[in-house]
């Protein structure tokens, strides 16, 4: 898959970071004892780490304040904490297909922005930029999406794959036959490549739970 540096994003110096994890022969599975005994543990590790912090002491958490400062430019707030709150206030993780689970679980630990796509719907070369505010896509819901001036987005050969504040897009979905995976992780300014890197390992292994022999193709980050 050839990974392309938009024109937007060399002029404006974002100070953003996007890594990109590739894995082929996964198994996307409604249901992973292996992964749903780990997810329990994860909740209770989450609980343990954050319990007596209110909102405003759990958004001063160094990620989750970079994050807090790149969504305020947007008039957004950072949803993943919000998700965080809710698992710290009793309420589990929800229960989905491997994939997705794995993604969702790496995010809730690490609190860095992740969006997983069906590699074989997307077509190279993959592109990181800057939006300009005159793009346009299908989100995963199916609803048009303008996007913001400012805002980061990855685009493919055929469209938009993703942006930061809108998610991911409807057509390179993830499917129960997903054989071949594109995991990309936006860390925004304040995050280190070292700790995106760390944080697709981690979703690397949660994968590897249920997909055992899948193999990584790609684990890199991008932009800086």
């Amino acid at each position: 898959m050839e990974i392309k540096i938009g024109a937007e994003w060399m002029q404006n110096d974002t100070g953003a970071i996007v890594g990109i994890l590739i894995m082929k022969d996964v198994d996307n599975p409604r249901m992973s004892p292996e992964l749903h005994s780990r997810k329990e543990q994860l909740e209770q590790e989450i609980r343990q780490k954050y319990s007596g912090l209110d909102r405003s002491q759990l958004r001063d958490q160094p990620t989750l304040a970079a994050y807090d400062r790149f969504y305020r430019q947007f008039k957004k707030t950072y949803h993943l904490q919000l998700q965080l709150e809710s698992v710290i206030d009793g309420k589990p993780i929800p229960s989905v297909a491997a994939l997705v689970g794995a993604m969702f679980m790496a995010e809730l630990e690490d609190h860095l922005l992740t969006a997983g796509h069906d590699l074989d719907a997307v077509q190279s070369p993959v592109h990181i930029d800057v939006a300009t505010g005159s793009e346009t896509y299908t989100r995963m819901n199916g609803d048009q999406q303008q996007l913001k001036v400012g805002d980061l987005y990855i685009r493919d050969a055929q469209g938009i794959l993703s942006s930061i504040i809108y998610g991911p897009d409807h057509r390179t979905r993830l499917r129960p036959e997903t054989k071949r995976v594109m995991f990309t992780t936006y860390a925004v300014p304040g995050i280190t490549a070292r700790t995106a890197i760390d944080h697709l390992e981690n979703l690397r292994d949660y994968v590897l739970l249920t997909s055992e022999t899948a193999q990584v193709e790609t684990l890199e980050t991008f932009g800086d």
